[in-house]
């Protein structure tokens, strides 16, 4: 549960509730169609021989990336479909070095205060992942990126190691520390697009056994989705998005399977939402996948870990902008987490206050 990992704010904090509520209205009432959808620019290629290409070379050598780079792209024609077969290759025989990653990450809170003795450690740091990146097949983000990095150039295309923040329940919630991320900008056809190897590569499991669990969401993905778990250093890498840290850092948490469903959440647009017993929660979400109106749960989980269903109201998709409310009975301190598709898409923290009675004289 996220009480886990939040701090949860005093009530002193919470004269702001009426204002948060006519926003909201405000947001509900004006944000439309300016969601970009750059996912969609490529819906008419068909990636299964760029994919099938990856898999005839799997577990292929990466000494000579050449030598790899030209066996997975010189029977393919565009640009993008030879992206694919090098970014589809990358996710599915590169493995995550936890206990690197652990290393790095423990490194990071001892000199949360000192960037430049951290970057220097880095630096120095980053010769022995290559190494194992080499030797092993194993690596952290950066190694990631740069494989991606350094087979597309191999290939022709141009693309761009992205350092900055990634979000999660752990990283970057409400105070924004280290840069802890890499990813990767690619041009294709006059555009650039967003892409992130690492995390669609899968995940490091409860017993830190790496599970290859290809999540391809994060391949080419809108970079208005993209913005919600990755803040990069330099601005110009959020593309068509402006966001600034504090609103980074403040968005409700996103999952995995956000991703993989192609979902953006729109509003609440915060983890922190303040309001009164008795009033409607609205939400809003931008699909840009097919979601059943009969997969849409708002949920949260008992003490002993029960899931509990919310009654909710006026649920409607209006052209891939799925909508519904909440009405909030109870004055406490609340975990939601809205489900599609049986899988967890955002969580918030809810502070409810008690209405307070009007007086008539």
């Amino acid at each position: 549960m996220l009480k886990k990992y939040i701090n949860q704010k005093e009530s002193s904090q919470r004269s702001s509730i009426t204002m948060i509520k006519k926003t909201t209205l405000i947001l509900i009432l004006f944000i439309g169609f300016s969601v970009s959808s750059q996912v969609t620019d490529f819906n008419h290629i068909d990636f299964t021989i760029a994919e099938n290409t990856a898999k005839l070379y799997e577990n292929e050598d990466i000494n000579n990336l050449p030598l790899l780079t030209h066996k997975l792209t010189y029977k393919l024609t565009t640009e993008v479909e030879k992206f694919r077969a090098i970014y589809y290759w990358v996710c599915h025989n590169i493995r995550n070095d936890y206990t690197a990653f652990l290393k790095i990450n423990q490194k990071r809170k001892k000199l949360k205060n000192d960037s430049i003795a951290f970057l220097n450690w880095h630096n120095e740091y980053k010769k022995k992942l290559f190494n194992r990146l080499l030797k092993h097949k194993k690596t952290v983000c950066t190694g990631y990126a740069y494989l991606i990095k350094e087979m597309a150039f191999i290939a022709g295309i141009e693309c761009v190691i992205v350092d900055g923040y990634g979000r999660n329940i752990t990283s970057n919630i409400d105070t924004l520390g280290l840069p802890n991320h890499s990813w990767n900008a690619v041009k294709l056809n006059e555009k650039w697009y967003l892409c992130d190897a690492t995390w669609s590569s899968g995940y490091t499991n409860e017993k830190f056994t790496f599970l290859n669990d290809y999540n391809d969401g994060y391949f080419l993905t809108d970079p208005t989705l993209f913005a919600k778990s990755h803040q990069p250093l330099l601005k110009k890498w959020l593309l068509d998005t402006n966001q600034t840290n504090q609103e980074f850092i403040s968005a409700p948490i996103i999952y995995d399977a956000t991703f993989e469903q192609k979902i953006i959440p729109l509003i609440p647009n915060t983890l922190h939402i303040e309001t009164y017993n008795n009033e409607k929660l609205y939400f809003k979400f931008k699909t840009l996948k097919t979601i059943h109106l009969n997969t849409v749960f708002l949920i949260y989980y008992t003490n002993n870990g029960s899931e509990i269903k919310l009654k909710i109201n006026d649920l409607q998709n209006n052209n891939g902008f799925i909508s519904f409310n909440h009405i909030l009975s109870k004055k406490g301190i609340y975990d939601f987490h809205v489900k599609m598709n049986s899988e967890i898409i955002s969580s918030y923290t809810v502070y409810v206050e008690r209405q307070k009675k009007s007086i008539n004289y």
